[in-house]
């Protein structure tokens, strides 16, 4: 202050009424900005910052998507837009920074294939692509330099143009890519060793469509037509959330240029978290699914595993057991109330007497009169 340092921790230390040493809210509640939102402090709290994140809400744990119509495309341009010579001062826009490292995540559903989902563009002819193929399955596509052919990545056993939200993260470091699906466990794949490490100069990021100038490669342009229709949320390349870059004002904005009306939704919401299933009961780990046995849900007609895993057989056996189980228990149950009401003391209605007449008959004979009447009058006999 006014050019003196002051140590006021020192301070504290000789002064009554002062603890030196104490955490702040963050330390305590920090762990509640989720995805990798930043805890701000405040003097009576704490806030989330998520602004370097795909996501929104008081704890960046809100997603943030959109749905694509047919032929509409987004394009962030990682350069800035560019300006006038008096605008910009005499500073000079310098080139796009090259790439060791990427981190991609987004989420997405769809029903139509093939199409793209993301698509990364250079200065060069470095690429890098996310589609889904004819066959609905998902490829990635790297080309770095140093192969005559693009790296693929093919995930041909899972159909992801479902209409079921699906989750997608890809890491890479050199030549090293991690890719994970869903709640799958993550997988680890390689560049071939005379590709090049470094993604050079990157343009432009696109969702749902490719528009850019120059050669495309033909497996992208066969797949650019009609484009992306369906739903795209919590989209992420490293720092930078290009959608949500659309739909808030951030200080990305001027890098995004859409056409079509962009409508926000919730309808590409991160799937379920489920925990992965074992090999013997995954059907996705068969090798055919035409091989499959009857212990798999799996569904001829259409030659796909059955939705949830439950077929019309499993229902009706389930409804029958169900049944069984319940006449079961309402026996028993009306079989412990009926011996029950009737255990316990008895009386029974023997005639007085009984003890000093020589048989129980005789004894109902002496007390009852009209027992003996009716013996009597049974004893006579008619002629006619």
């Amino acid at each position: 202050m006014n050019g003196v340092t002051l140590d006021l921790e020192e301070r504290a230390k000789v002064t009554s009424g002062f603890i030196s040493g104490c955490s702040g809210h963050c330390t305590s509640y920090g762990t509640n900005c989720e995805n990798g939102g930043k805890c701000i402090e405040k003097y009576h709290g704490y806030s989330c910052d998520c602004s370097n994140t795909a996501y929104d809400g008081t704890f960046c744990n809100k997603d943030v998507g959109a749905f694509f119509e047919e032929g509409m495309w987004l394009r962030y341009n990682f350069q800035a837009p560019a300006v006038s010579a008096k605008d910009a001062g005499g500073r000079t826009e310098s080139a796009p920074e090259d790439l060791a490292r990427e981190e991609i995540g987004f989420s997405f559903s769809t029903t139509k294939a093939p199409c793209i989902l993301l698509y990364v563009s250079s200065l060069t002819t470095d690429f890098l692509a996310v589609v889904v193929k004819p066959t609905g399955s998902l490829q990635i596509r790297y080309n770095l330099g140093g192969t005559r052919e693009p790296y693929n990545i093919d995930v041909d056993h899972r159909n992801m143009a479902n209409g079921q939200p699906h989750s997608v993260n890809v890491t890479r470091h050199e030549k090293t890519i991690i890719l994970k699906l869903d709640h799958y466990p993550s997988v680890s794949y390689h560049l071939p060793s005379s590709s090049d490490t470094l993604f050079n100069s990157p343009k432009s990021l696109f969702l749902g469509k490719v528009i850019e100038t120059g050669k495309i490669d033909q497996e992208i342009h066969k797949y650019n037509t009609p484009g992306f229709t369906g739903c795209l949320s919590r989209v992420q390349f490293n720092q930078i959330a290009p959608l949500k870059a659309a739909l808030r004002r951030t200080n990305a904005s001027a890098h995004v240029h859409t056409q079509g009306e962009l409508v926000e939704s919730n309808c590409g919401a991160s799937p379920l978290t489920l925990s992965p299933m074992s090999s013997a009961t995954d059907p996705w780990h068969l090798d055919h699914l035409d091989s499959a046995s009857a212990d798999f849900p799996y569904n001829p007609g259409q030659g796909q595993a059955i939705r949830n895993g439950v077929n019309r057989n499993s229902a009706i056996i389930g409804g029958v057991i169900a049944v069984v189980i319940f006449t079961i228990l309402c026996t028993l149950v009306f079989l412990i109330r009926y011996m029950f009401r009737h255990k316990g003391t008895y009386h029974t209605n023997e005639a007085k007497g009984a003890e000093s007449a020589e048989s129980a008959d005789a004894a109902i004979m002496n007390n009852d009169p009209n027992f003996t009447e009716t013996i009597d009058e049974s004893k006579k006999e008619w002629l006619i």
